[in-house]
């Protein structure tokens, strides 16, 4: 852990942040091996929405990014499981991802389990946790995680877009983007304007998270795209690994 980056103050600066996808499993050499294919690289991912969720491999690729100081974003299993971030936060990851949000009331749980008191209600515990070894004091803790974690929740429906304003809120630090469910939603939606096309989805949520303290998420898997979805007002990615 010792000198990781702070990906949460990179992130509301609003620096250029990227990150790649690794095996859910994925070893330590692994992970040097993925992230040595690209210097622009900033933490890596794992996804258990679409995955087997094995809590041990989490731990175990949570602690093997820790020893290489690279943080770790962890997408989890439902939107309906936000009352368990804490839990899964306490394994180790550092980025926080909440599937398919749709509801403030969703977005005010994700908040309230990301967070410590008096920002949140997170439980206190979890020997893996990121950083635990820097800041063993139980307050000393709690101030370094409210201010080091990532929490963003993911829209994949048109609706969800439409909601973003009421969606953002002190401690959502990222508004992510869910393109293949997101195209079945327009295709189910074709009188709305926003059905035309992904990227003119992507602009609008750009324009309405503009001057605020939330940024935007792309998935662009593909390292080519970058330039464009930067182009388009998102400040951070995540790509597939290069080959």
């Amino acid at each position: 852990m010792a000198g990781e980056e702070n990906l949460k103050e990179r992130i509301r600066s609003g620096q250029t942040t990227i990150g790649v996808q690794v095996p859910y499993n994925a070893t330590k050499s692994q992970i040097e091996d993925i992230y040595g294919k690209d210097d622009q690289y900033n933490y890596i991912s794992v996804d258990s929405q679409h995955n087997p969720l094995n809590e041990t491999d989490l731990v175990a690729v949570s602690q093997a990014a820790q020893d290489l100081s690279i943080p770790v974003h962890f997408r989890i299993k439902n939107t309906y499981y936000t009352w368990q971030i804490g839990n899964w936060l306490d394994l180790g990851p550092s980025l926080i991802e909440v599937p398919q949000t749709e509801t403030e009331a969703t977005a005010q749980e994700a908040v309230d389990y990301f967070y410590y008191r008096q920002f949140g209600r997170r439980s206190w515990g979890g020997a893996p946790r990121v950083g635990i070894a820097e800041n063993p004091e139980r307050l000393d803790y709690a101030e370094f995680w409210n201010n080091y974690g990532v929490l963003m929740l993911q829209v994949e429906s048109i609706q969800a877009i439409c909601n973003i304003p009421r969606l953002i809120r002190p401690g959502v630090d990222l508004i992510s983007w869910g393109p293949a469910d997101l195209t079945f939603d327009r295709e189910a939606n074709t009188s709305h304007p926003l059905s035309v096309s992904d990227d003119a989805c992507v602009e609008y949520a750009a324009k309405v998270l503009e001057g605020t303290d939330t940024k935007l998420m792309i998935r662009n898997y593909d390292w080519t795209l970058r330039d464009k979805y930067i182009e388009m007002g998102a400040t951070v990615l995540l790509e597939s690994p290069k080959p």
